[in-house]
C-alpha cells in the first residue's frame, strides 16, 4: 500500500514485570490512542532490545495490503531459488511481541509504549526505536510510470500495461531473470536509501502482485525476485520482512525473509500461518475492530498488533484511528 494513499521477554521473573511488559505490547491491555497524548520518540529512555540473527535464521475488499512506497544472480522464473539467502550477524530482527505503530501514511511521534515503527522510505526513522522502511517493490506508485523503462512495466498480449485496479498501480515485469535483475537494481537503490537513513529493516510491498497479474506472473517469479532484494538488504545489514502473501510463508527461508508484516491476518484467519513460519516474529495491522479483536484473541500475547485506519492517516486527521484493543 502506498504512503500517499490507502494501505492494504521477561527478565526479572515476577508476575508484576510480565504484566507490565504485556501492557507495552499492545493487545493485552492497550488503550485507544486515536486522541491520546503522544510522547516524542526522541525522549524515550530506551529502544528495542537487539536480537542478532545467525547465518541460519531462527527457528481482501480492496485489500489494504498495498500500502504506499546486487545480490546473487536471479533464478529462472519457473524454479524458486533452492537455497536461503544468508543473513549476516549484524542484521537485527524486530523485537518479539512489542508495541507497534504503522506510519506509512505519514510520520508522527510514536505513542508511548511503541518499540517498532514502519514508515515510508521518504521519511526518517524514529529515534531510539526499531524502524522498518516501506518500499513499493513489485508495483509502481501512481503517476510514476514514466520513471520506469517501458519494457519493465508488465504488459498483456495487446501491449497494454497491467494495472492493479484497486490502487491504480502498474505491475512490474519480473518474468525473466534479466528483467528481475534490472528491476531489483532500481529497488535496491531505495533499499540503500533506507540503510543510509538508519532504518533497521525493509518492508517490500506487493509480494502478492502475481495474483493480480492476469496469470502473467507466477509465485516462482515473485519468490525469485524477492530473493534478490533479500540478498541486497542483508548486504546492507537490514532485515527484510515478508509483506502479506500467507501462501508463500513456507518459502521464507529459501527467499531469505526474516519476519512478516501481515495486514488483516486476524480478519482473514491467517495470523497462525505467519506465526508458525516466522516463529512469532510478526507485526500485524488490522483495519477493522473485528479484525483487531480476532487477532488479539488468538495472538495478543505473541505478536505485535495494531489497529489503524485504512488510509494510514496521521493524528489530527478526521479519519485517524490507532488502537491496540
Amino acid at each position: 500500500m502506498s504512503a500517499n494513499r490507502a494501505a492494504r521477554v521477561g527478565g526479572l521473573g515476577t508476575v508484576a514485570v510480565l504484566a507490565a511488559l504485556s501492557l507495552l505490547a499492545g493487545c493485552v491491555s492497550g488503550e485507544d490512542e486515536s486522541k491520546g497524548d503522544r510522547a516524542d520518540a526522541a525522549s524515550r529512555q530506551s529502544g528495542p532490545t537487539p536480537t542478532p540473527t545467525v547465518t541460519s535464521k531462527p527457528t481482501r475488499t480492496p485489500t489494504p495490503t498495498r500500502t504506499p512506497t546486487p545480490g546473487s544472480s536471479p533464478s529462472p522464473s519457473s524454479t524458486p531459488p533452492s537455497r536461503p539467502a544468508s543473513t549476516p550477524p549484524a542484521v537485527e530482527l524486530p523485537p518479539l511481541h512489542a508495541g507497534f505503530d504503522y506510519q506509512i501514511g505519514g510520520a508522527y511521534p510514536p505513542p508511548t509504549g511503541v518499540r517498532i515503527v514502519s514508515r515510508d522510505r521518504s521519511a526518517s526513522p524514529a529515534p531510539g526505536l526499531y524502524n522498518i522502511c516501506y518500499v513499493n517493490a513489485f508495483q509502481v506508485q501512481p503517476g510514476e510510470e514514466k520513471q520506469w523503462p517501458a519494457d519493465l512495466l508488465l504488459r498483456d498480449s495487446r501491449g497494454k500495461v497491467v494495472v492493479d485496479d484497486d490502487w491504480d498501480e502498474a505491475l512490474l515485469d519480473i518474468r525473466t531473470a534479466a528483467k528481475r535483475k534490472r528491476v531489483a537494481a532500481r529497488v535496491n537503490r531505495w533499499i540503500d536509501g533506507c540503510a543510509n537513513k538508519g532504518f533497521d529493516a525493509i518492508e517490500p510491498d506487493n509480494y502478492d502482485s502475481y495474483a493480480r497479474s492476469r496469470n502473467l506472473l507466477t509465485s516462482a517469479d515473485a519468490t525469485a525476485f524477492i530473493t534478490l532484494l533479500s540478498a541486497h538488504a542483508h548486504a546492507r545489514h537490514l532485515a527484510i520482512g515478508q509483506k502479506n502473501t500467507a501462501e508463500l510463508a513456507g518459502l521464507r527461508k529459501r527467499a531469505g525473509l526474516d519476519f512478516a508484516v501481515a495486514e488483516e491476518c486476524g480478519e482473514y484467519d491467517e495470523c497462525g500461518v505467519y506465526a508458525k513460519a516466522f516463529n512469532d516474529r510478526v507485526v500485524v495491522i488490522e483495519y477493522t475492530d473485528t479484525g483487531l479483536r480476532k487477532a488479539c484473541s488468538g495472538f495478543g500475547d505473541r505478536l505485535s498488533i495494531v489497529r489503524r485506519d485504512v488510509m494510514v492517516s496521521t493524528p489530527g486527521d478526521k479519519d485517524y484511528v490507532r488502537r491496540t484493543r
